[in-house]
C-alpha cells in the first residue's frame, strides 16, 4: 500500500446553501459531508489526514472529535492555493505524495483514489490531477492541453471564449508531490479574476519548473461532483442512498421499491428481511434477520431483533426490541422503550421509558409510560400509566401474569402483583397484591322507561 498525506479543503462557507451550517456538516445519508473524504482518505492508506477548516470551524472539530485529523484554519478564505499553503508547517513528512481532496464531494470512492496514486507513482509525475469530461462544463476551471500534454488549468472567470467551450474539467482533485507542492505554492500569484490564489497555478508552474506534470480521467462523473446547492445535496443523497440499497439488496435483504425507501448509511439489517416502501431507516438503527418492516414506518436509534415485525406507519426512536416482537400498525416506541421476546405492541400504542416483559401484550390505544411490565402481561385496551403529576414522574411496576382489563388507569407509583386481575374500567391508586382482583366500579345503576319518559315530557 502506498503512503501519501491527505489535506482536505472545507473551510469554505457555501453561501449558495444558504445556511447557517458550515457546508460540509450538511448530511448525506445521515452523515455529515466531511466524513466522506476522511473515510476514504483512510481506508485507501493516509498516514496522516489534514482537514483545513475555516466558516464554522469549531463546529467542523466537534464533528469529527473522534477522528484522527489535524486541523488547520484558513482565517482568510483566499482561494484554493492559499487554503493548502496554509498546511504546509502541518505536513510531518514532505517526502510523501500529498493528495488534495474537497470536503463537499461525498461520492468519491476508495477505489477511485487508490487508482489516482498509484498511477501518479508510476508515471513519476510531481502532480496529477483528476480531470472529467462533462457534457456542460459551466462552472468548472478547463483543462488545458496541447495534444497529449497539460499546459494549465484555467478557471471559468478566467477563460476566453474559446476556452470556455472545452468539456475537460478540473475536478479540484490532485495528487502532488511533497517536495514540490509548497514550492510551487511560493510562486503562485492572485493576479485573476478573483484576486485569489489558485491551487490550479501549480500546473502551469510546474511545466515551466520542467517538472512531470500529468492527469488521470474519471470513470463516473458523480463521484466528483462538488455539493454546492441543496439541488446537488438532493443529487448525491440520492446517489448514495443506491449505493446503500445495492449493498443491502447484495447481502440478502428484500427493498420492495427502493425509489422509494429511505436508509442511511449507518443503518445494518440482516439477511431474509423484507423492507416496503416509504419506509425510512435513520442514523443508528440496526435490524436483524428476517425481519419485516412494512409501510410508511420510521425507526431511528433503535435495535430490532430477529424476526420481529414492524406494522405500518409506526415511529420508533430510541428503542430496543427482542426476538420475535410485533409492533403496530401506528404504534409510537419513543426513547426508552423496551419490548423483551415475544412481545406486542399493538396499534394505536404509546411505550415511553418502559419495558415490556417477554411473551406480554399491550395490543390496543394505550400509553404506557415509565413502567416495568413483567412478562405474561396481558394489558387491555385504552389503559394508561399516569406517570406525571406536573412536576414528576413516577413508576409503574406490572408483575409476570397480570391482567390489566380495558379502561384502566395506574395512576403512578403503584405496583399490580404478579397474576393479579384488574377489572375494565378500573382507576388503580393503591398497590396491588399477587393473585388478587381490584376493581373500582361505581353501582350500575338503570332507571326503566327512562327515555321514554323523557320524550313524552318533551311533547
Amino acid at each position: 500500500m502506498i503512503k501519501f498525506t491527505t489535506i482536505i479543503l472545507a473551510a469554505g462557507k457555501g453561501t449558495r446553501m444558504k445556511s447557517d451550517l458550515p457546508k460540509v456538516l450538511h448530511p448525506v445519508c445521515g452523515r455529515a459531508m466531511i466524513h466522506f473524504p476522511i473515510q476514504v482518505a483512510e481506508s485507501a492508506g493516509a498516514s496522516e489526514i489534514i482537514t483545513v477548516i475555516g466558516h464554522g470551524a469549531e463546529s467542523v472539530k466537534d464533528e469529527l472529535s473522534d477522528k484522527k485529523v489535524s486541523f488547520v484554519t484558513q482565517e482568510e478564505q483566499l482561494g484554493t492555493g492559499h487554503a493548502v499553503m496554509v498546511c504546509k508547517d502541518a505536513v510531518s513528512d514532505k517526502s510523501l505524495p500529498i493528495v488534495i481532496l474537497c470536503g463537499d464531494v461525498p461520492l468519491f470512492t476508495k477505489s477511485t483514489l487508490e487508482g489516482f496514486v498509484q498511477s501518479h507513482m508510476t508515471e513519476k509525475n510531481s502532480v496529477t490531477v483528476l480531470s472529467a469530461e462533462v457534457a456542460d462544463p459551466n462552472g468548472y476551471g478547463r483543462i488545458i492541453k496541447d495534444g497529449d500534454e497539460i499546459l494549465k488549468i484555467v478557471e471559468e472567470k478566467d477563460a476566453s471564449t474559446e476556452e470556455k467551450q472545452i468539456r475537460e474539467i478540473n475536478s479540484g482533485i490532485y495528487c502532488v508531490s511533497g517536495d514540490f507542492l509548497f514550492e510551487a505554492l511560493d510562486r503562485v500569484g492572485n493576479i485573476n479574476a478573483q484576486g485569489e490564489y489558485y491551487l490550479t497555478d501549480i500546473i502551469k508552474i510546474g511545466r515551466e519548473m520542467g517538472r512531470r506534470v500529468g492527469w488521470t480521467t474519471i470513470n463516473d462523473n458523480l463521484e466528483i461532483m462538488g455539493v454546492n446547492s441543496r439541488k446537488d445535496l438532493a443529487i448525491a443523497e440520492k446517489a448514495m442512498a443506491q449505493r446503500v440499497l445495492d449493498r443491502l439488496m447484495l447481502s440478502g435483504v428484500t427493498i420492495k421499491d427502493p425509489d422509494n425507501t429511505y436508509i442511511d448509511i449507518d443503518v445494518n439489517i440482516g439477511a431474509g428481511s423484507v423492507v416496503y416502501p416509504q419506509v425510512s431507516l435513520e442514523s443508528g438503527c440496526s435490524v436483524g434477520k428476517d425481519c419485516i418492516i412494512e409501510t410508511g414506518t420510521v425507526i431511528k436509534d433503535s435495535l430490532i431483533s430477529d424476526r420481529s415485525h414492524i406494522k405500518p406507519y409506526c415511529v420508533i426512536t430510541g428503542a430496543k426490541l427482542g426476538e420475535d416482537t410485533t409492533v403496530g400498525p401506528f404504534a409510537h416506541l419513543r426513547p426508552g422503550a423496551v419490548l423483551k421476546n415475544a412481545a406486542k405492541a399493538g396499534n394505536f400504542v404509546e411505550i415511553k421509558k418502559a419495558t415490556i416483559g417477554e411473551g406480554s401484550k399491550v395490543s390496543h390505544l394505550s400509553y404506557i409510560g415509565d413502567a416495568d411490565i413483567g412478562s405474561g402481561v396481558n394489558v387491555g385496551a385504552g389503559t394508561i400509566t399516569c406517570n406525571y403529576d406536573g412536576k414528576n414522574k413516577f413508576q409503574t411496576v406490572i408483575e409476570d401474569g397480570a391482567f390489566i382489563g380495558s379502561g384502566t388507569n395506574l395512576v403512578a407509583p403503584v405496583r399490580v402483583g404478579s397474576g393479579s386481575i384488574i377489572g375494565a374500567g378500573s382507576t388503580i391508586t393503591k398497590d396491588v397484591p399477587p393473585e388478587a382482583l381490584s376493581l373500582t366500579r361505581t353501582e350500575q345503576k338503570t332507571l326503566p322507561d327512562w327515555t321514554k319518559k323523557k320524550n313524552k315530557e318533551a311533547k
